[in-house]
């Protein structure tokens, strides 16, 4: 189980390792470095998703490890509550960010528009902590929409035995 501790409130996430093992692995090893901690969420759009996994409260972008293969062919849907990999539109760019669906995005999917996001995993406690930073008001950041006006922190992210 991982324990995502946000500035709104703590959410538990089951990783689904046994249909996405690259992208687990992928996750897991930013959490055991402490990657994800302090970092924001820096895109919320209301009734889509939440992204987050890769930027400071300054909208810089950190640096992360190589791409890792696109598992969007696994069979799992971008359903309400699940978490995918945030990629670019090469289909093999995946890194650190994720995104938290909000609701059910379908076209999302592999196939249903290309290859799809990789769907690796899914908040089991604490949505209303998700539906709370889906809420918050938005606005510009430089060249980024969709950006917090306050941030909504990663406080820190840890796997739970």
């Amino acid at each position: 189980m991982i324990v995502m501790e946000t500035s709104k409130g703590t959410m538990k996430i089951e990783l689904f390792a046994d249909k996405a093992p690259l992208t687990c692995e992928n996750f897991l090893n930013y959490v055991r470095e402490g990657f994800y901690d302090g970092t924001i969420f820096h895109r919320v759009i209301p009734n889509f998703m939440i992204q987050g996994g890769g930027m400071s409260e300054t909208m810089s972008e950190k640096k992360t490890g190589d791409p890792i293969k696109n598992e969007a062919d696994n069979g799992l849907r971008n359903l309400r509550c699940t978490l995918a990999m945030a990629r670019t539109q090469a289909v093999d760019s995946a890194t650190s960010q994720f995104f938290i669906n909000l609701r059910d995005n379908a076209f999302l999917d592999h196939g249903s528009r290309d290859f799809g996001y990789a769907v690796f995993a899914q908040v089991v406690e604490g949505l209303e902590v998700m539906d709370e930073i889906a809420g918050v008001a938005t606005g510009s950041f430089g060249f980024h929409q969709d950006v917090p006006k306050e941030p909504v922190f990663i406080v820190r992210v840890s796997v739970e035995d």
